[in-house]
């Protein structure tokens, strides 16, 4: 009988596998550095390799420089997760500033949060004016004329920048 081709005993290495060995302590010890947090830097670090194992992008053995690209994806999960922490630090003064009975049970307090960060990441496209006119459009219950002379805009102004804004929301909405 003859003779096929040799089997491989190696076992094949996943590519995500191998990023994962060959860069994951220092993508922690960077994260590390500049949360100040290792609990905060490992989580980051693991949604970093989860967005790379569900990337639909260019394929591993393409990217020539894996830490620049690991920080890039890693940058952009630290921008949001500081960008959250702003927005649950606000959140918890303005919840401090109640008094106790006020104050929502911890389970509304959570899904008023989550509701503020979906608010932030639909909204943060937006111009600052555009957004600014629709928090006060929609929070302060303001007419277009007080939200015009708020901002120091006209009032077609105004309405432009709630209709961006609205037609934003509508087609996150029906996403």
């Amino acid at each position: 009988m003859p003779a096929g081709p040799a089997l491989s005993l190696e076992t094949p290495v996943d590519p995500v596998q191998k990023l994962y060995a060959a860069h994951h302590g220092w993508l922690v010890a960077r994260l590390r550095r500049k949360l100040g947090c290792a609990w905060d830097a490992a989580d980051l670090a693991q949604s970093t390799f989860v967005r790379v194992l569900t990337a639909r992008g260019l394929p591993l053995d393409e990217v020539l420089e894996p830490r620049a690209y690991l920080t890039t994806i890693a940058q952009r999960l630290l921008s949001n997760h500081l960008r959250r922490r702003q927005i649950e630090n606000a959140y918890m003064e303005a919840l401090a500033s109640l008094p106790e009975p006020v104050a929502p049970p911890p389970e509304t307090q959570l899904m008023v949060l989550e509701t503020l960060v979906a608010i932030d990441r639909l909204l943060g496209g937006l111009p600052v004016v555009a957004r600014k006119a629709f928090l006060l459009w929609r929070l302060e219950d303001l007419t277009q004329e007080e939200i015009a002379a708020e901002l120091g805009i006209s009032r077609t102004s105004v309405r432009r920048h709630l209709a961006h804004a609205a037609e934003r929301c509508y087609f996150a909405e029906s996403l």
